[in-house]
């Protein structure tokens, strides 16, 4: 073989190596092109995935709201068609709590699990339903009564009798000798809080005044504690004091001597259980004692008599408490009392149930005033959180959304009033006149004379009906997760 041939077959060796390397560099080069935009796709997709499923499940978490609403507005239906059990007993039909068994009753609308605790409460089949339920989502719903617990917002109506109620109310809270290790330790600005500093904070957090309150409510006479931002003025980071009602329970953290420890024992004492919360910042002012939990009845028998035994014994107290829990477990939300002034005479010994309540072992309670202790509570409740969980369930992961909203009841109408408006709508004759009785569908009433309005007076009740009360509650408070 010549000289050149050889140089020739080597230098075609030669490229055809090089080759190979370019083939291999650009093949190496494409796949981490491939995968990186496979994994920017794949993101993409997981991120648009996420995002239609966190937006069915908050429509799941708003229906179930919207449903709790519906359920709560009923209540006073209910209550009618079993006014005749109760005529026969000589009494009122009192309240019935269906927000208990909002789960079960609204788990119809749900998806398959859903539909399974409806039928485990109504032992229905439900194999023959149509136009129920939801299709890829579904819903936890929680109803919370929030005047079965103690109002924190009383004395942001600013009067010296609203004051007294509300440090009344905190003291009794607060003031049994089992907590006594909660204030005799430094805060986390390094300050220490007394029952009273803690009570009187909390008061001057939520009145319209500038004068610190010492928390005395059973001093007779106004007394001057001095400026309220004094101890704010002197944090690290200080800040003024809000003067106003509390807006959330959160807001509750910001006030002096709420530390951690205070927290999980008056305000979540179980994260798990918002049942067993004793206070709230969205009630009506007075307490349900039908609903109200162990704690909470404590006191408020402890705020409106100071020496009861209960109030005074940390036996007797744990005793009470688990008296009132027996009575609950018993009665299995059942009301009890009739009016407030049946929980004063139970509390006083007399009456059936004070009679139970003395033989298990209950000292009977001397009120400081009667009249004013039948002030701080009630039988009737109106504002409820409604704690809805809207959920997505795919074969990787379960995306879920939480809505907490209060809904105030208070002078909303019965929804048969609105149907009795839409029967007046029917009838209504002209555009404009249609427009007035759909106000008073909205108002939860209709007038006589809505079908012989004047366009512009039609408008103008469409407009003052717009404003009314809605069958449904007013929303106060909504927060999504």
């Amino acid at each position: 073989m010549s000289t050149q041939s050889l140089r020739s077959r080597r230098s075609r060796a030669s490229q055809r190596g090089i080759a190979i390397i370019l083939v291999m560099a650009g093949i190496t080069l494409m796949a981490i092109m491939l995968t990186e935009f496979q994994d920017q796709e794949s993101g993409d997709l997981a991120s648009a995935i996420y995002e239609r499923d966190s937006l069915r499940a908050e429509y799941a978490a708003k229906s179930a709201v919207n449903l709790a609403r519906l359920l709560l507005a009923s209540e006073p239906t209910v209550r009618k068609t079993l006014a005749p059990l109760f005529a026969l007993m000589r009494v009122s039909a009192p309240q019935i709590p269906i927000w208990e068994f909002s789960d079960q009753v609204l788990g119809a609308f749900g998806d398959s699990s859903g539909v399974d605790k409806f039928r485990g409460l109504a032992q229905l089949d439900m194999t023959q339903a149509k136009n129920l339920g939801l299709e890829g989502a579904g819903f936890d719903v929680m109803v919370i009564d929030e005047d079965s617990k103690l109002d924190l917002n009383l004395a942001a109506k600013g009067d010296a009798f609203s004051e007294d109620r509300a440090g009344a109310a905190m003291l009794g809270l607060i003031g049994g000798e089992q907590y006594n290790t909660l204030f005799e330790g430094r805060d986390a600005d390094g300050q220490f809080s007394t029952r009273q500093d803690v009570c009187g904070a909390v008061v001057d957090w939520t009145d319209p005044n500038t004068d610190k309150y010492g928390c005395d409510p059973h001093a007779g006479t106004a007394q001057t504690y001095g400026s309220e931002d004094t101890y704010y003025q002197m944090l690290t980071d200080p800040y003024p004091r809000k003067n106003a009602a509390f807006d959330s329970l959160e807001e509750l953290r910001m006030v002096r001597g709420v530390t951690e420890d205070f927290w999980s024992t008056f305000v979540e004492p179980n994260p798990d259980d918002p049942h067993s919360r004793p206070v709230t910042v969205w009630g009506q002012g007075a307490t349900n004692v039908n609903t109200a939990n162990a704690q909470a009845i404590l006191a408020i028998v402890c705020a409106n008599a100071l020496n009861a035994p209960m109030c005074t014994d940390m036996q007797q107290a744990m005793q009470f408490l688990s008296t009132v829990n027996l009575v609950r477990s018993f009665t299995q939300g059942a009301p009890v009392f009739n009016s407030p002034q049946d929980f004063i005479l139970a509390m006083k010994g007399q009456g059936p149930v004070g009679e139970i309540l003395a033989a298990i072992g209950v000292q009977p309670v001397t009120f400081l005033s009667d009249t004013d202790a039948m002030k701080t509570i009630t039988t009737q409740s109106k504002v409820f959180s409604i704690l809805a969980t809207g959920y997505v369930k795919g074969p990787h992961r379960e995306t879920r959304v939480k809505i907490h909203a209060v809904v105030d009841f208070r002078g909303a109408p019965a929804p048969n009033a609105a149907l009795a408006a839409l029967a007046a709508a029917t009838g209504a004759g002209g555009a404009a006149n249609q427009l007035a009785a759909a106000a008073a569908v909205a108002a939860g009433g209709a007038s006589s004379s809505s079908a012989n309005l004047s366009p512009q007076d039609a408008v103008q009740q469409a407009i003052t009906g717009a404003l009314k009360a809605d069958p449904a509650g007013k929303v106060i408070y909504f927060r999504i997760n």
